[in-house]
Parts: C-alpha cells; sequence; structure tokens
C-alpha cells in the first residue's frame, strides 16, 4: 500500500495542482493540516483537498479563521487568515473546524498529526533536530507523520519512521518547489518528492487580491 502525504498548502492552488499530477499511484492520500491561510485560493484548496484526502487533520491556521487577530504579530498570516475568513462559506469554515487534531493512518500503525503528537503542545515545532525526542510518541506506532514546519525530513528511530512530507505550498527550506512524500507504510519507508510550479501566477494573484506582497515574493526562494 503507498500513501500520499501532503501538508501545509496554504491556499496555494497552483502548487496543489502540481503535487497531485506529478504524484504518482498511491492507494490514498492524507493531509496534515494547513489547507488555508497565506496563498489567495483557500476555497479552492479546501474543496480540492476535500475530493482527493481520506484523512485530514487540523493545522493551526485551519482552526484559526474565525480569530485571525491571534496573528496579529505576524502580518501577513493575518492577512492570509482574514482572506480565508472572507471567502470562505459557512459550511467550508464548519468542515475545517471539526478536523481532528490528530488521528491514524494505516490501520492504526501511523500517527498522524500537524505539528506535535502530543495534545497539549499543539504550536511547538518538531523541526529535523527535534526528531530524535519523538521517540516516546513511538511506542504505539510504527511512524508519525507530521507537517508545520514546511521543512521536508525524515528519520528513522529504533527502526521507526518520522517524516515531514514538506509544504505544498510555502516551503522554508531553500528550495521553492512543492513538497509531498509517498509513503510505504508496511515496508517503513518514505521517498520524498519535489516538484516545481508556477510561482508567478501565484505572485500575481497574491497583489491582484490585495495580499501583502511578501507572501508571493517569499515562494522564489522557499523562506
Amino acid at each position: 500500500m503507498q500513501l500520499g502525504l501532503i501538508s501545509d498548502i496554504h491556499a496555494n492552488l497552483p502548487a496543489l495542482e502540481a503535487v497531485l499530477e506529478d504524484m504518482p499511484p498511491v492507494e490514498r492520500i492524507v493531509c496534515a493540516g494547513d489547507i488555508v491561510g497565506y496563498n489567495p485560493w483557500p476555497a479552492e484548496c479546501l474543496e480540492r483537498v476535500r475530493s482527493v484526502a481520506s484523512v485530514t487533520v487540523q493545522g493551526n491556521h485551519d482552526r484559526t479563521v474565525e480569530t485571525p487577530d491571534r496573528y496579529a504579530a505576524n502580518p501577513m498570516a493575518m492577512a492570509g487568515l482574514e482572506y480565508a475568513r472572507s471567502e470562505l462559506d459557512e459550511q467550508q469554515r464548519e468542515w475545517l473546524a471539526t478536523r481532528p487534531k490528530r488521528t491514524t493512518i494505516a490501520d492504526g500503525e501511523y500517527r498522524l498529526v500537524h505539528s506535535h503528537p502530543d495534545l497539549d503542545r499543539l504550536g511547538s515545532y518538531v523541526k529535523p533536530r527535534n526528531f530524535p525526542e519523538m521517540r516516546p510518541y513511538l511506542d504505539e506506532h510504527r511512524g508519525i507523520v507530521l507537517g508545520h514546519t514546511h521543512i521536508q525530513h525524515e528519520a528513522v528511530i529504533d527502526d521507526r519512521l518520522v517524516v515531514n512530507p514538506g509544504s505544498v505550498g510555502q516551503p522554508r527550506d531553500g528550495n521553492p518547489d512543492a513538497a509531498y512524500a509517498v509513503l510505504d507504510p508496511d515496508a517503513g519507508t518514505v521517498d520524498l518528492h519535489r516538484v516545481g510550479y508556477d510561482i508567478d501566477s501565484v505572485i500575481t494573484r497574491v497583489e491582484d487580491v490585495g495580499l501583502p506582497r511578501r507572501t508571493g515574493a517569499r515562494l522564489l526562494d522557499g523562506s
């Protein structure tokens, strides 16, 4: 069985479509959250994810669409959430609000979360250097899939897998190409993938709808 892993789409429809077109045949697609925020296609990305993903967990942007002022210290994030709130209808906002904060995939063998497997630490960033700290959460699972950092990385810890498929719509690892991964849960292996897309079209759309210029410009260098 092959599972497609996507995360941190952040309302970037051209990147999402490029990933779905590039992805090899998989049995299911799962999403580690943050469908909306930052970029200018929140409703379109939400509906696309709903149509292709068998499981989606809630990201921090997904759960703050109704309260964008919580990101007042980050004008780009707040602007993206305000735009998402204006573009999503009531049913779409309700769907985001009812996504689980964590779940399991592959018959319970793998934990799927957005930021951290401990619900008391949902705001924590599990960066690549912190992957070994996930070992206590692996006692009951063969692996953990998470997102949030926008940094694509995988590690094997005591024969257990921890993987971040990277960000579809706003990579922050110095590579502007959209990121995703394909997991073989039985073998405990993962293939990390990148695919280019039309970033200029995103920049143009960002400016057309009045989002901060930096939201689009940062995509050029994967920052």
